[in-house]
């Protein structure tokens, strides 16, 4: 697991909001219009006494998901093209606007809708990422069966897995074996590159 105390605070919230779903061991942390509500107030996003509807939460797992294809991107290989084209769909419903304050602009919701509100603290999140260079830092695990969201702190960005000991020792030993054997099929699966 990554130290949180070297993620940045604006990274944290987009890779926390990716990782509510855990590709992995199909975890869904959203199982309802009120998990959604309370992961948003816990983040002071949205009161906790804030209605969301079933509808809410579909818009919020598109975002979800688009981002998660966005974020493998990032790690070398290529999102889902139609996620992503969700995902601009979705954001082009959330009103924003820039705003000044004390500590600098920032986009804020110009909606009274309490989702607005909430993802309009999410764009934010990534607008400041974009501003902090740490957006391509902002990666998901390049193995197949995996995606879990982390944040690159090494020197060359190079890093594409969530673990090294996890998912990084998994897919090398698969390397490995298919080198041993030559399957090169289990070279190829999950994010690895055949060896040559």
């Amino acid at each position: 697991m990554e130290d949180d105390t070297a993620v940045p605070a604006a990274v944290r919230l987009v890779r926390d909001f990716v990782n509510t779903y855990e590709p992995q061991i199909d975890d869904e942390s959203l199982t309802s219009p009120d998990q959604l509500r309370d992961w948003f107030a816990d983040r002071r996003l949205l009161p906790a006494d804030a209605h969301l509807g079933p509808a809410d939460l579909t818009v919020a797992m598109t975002i979800r998901e688009g981002l998660r294809a966005v974020l493998l991107g990032h790690a070398g290989h290529h999102g889902d093209p139609a996620a992503i084209d969700q995902l601009n769909r979705a954001l082009a419903d959330v009103p924003v606007a820039l705003r000044f304050a004390d500590d600098g602009p920032r986009l804020v919701a110009t909606a009274g809708a309490p989702l607005g509100r909430a993802l309009g603290g999410l764009v934010d999140a990534i607008r400041q990422c974009g501003e902090q260079g740490t957006w391509p830092r902002l990666k998901v695990c390049a193995r197949d069966t995996c995606r879990w969201a982390y944040y690159d702190a090494s020197r060359n960005q190079a890093r594409r897995w969530c673990s090294m000991a996890g998912c990084g020792n998994y897919v090398k030993m698969r390397r490995a074996y298919a080198a041993r054997t030559g399957r090169t099929r289990a070279a190829s699966d999950e994010g690895a590159q055949p060896a040559q």
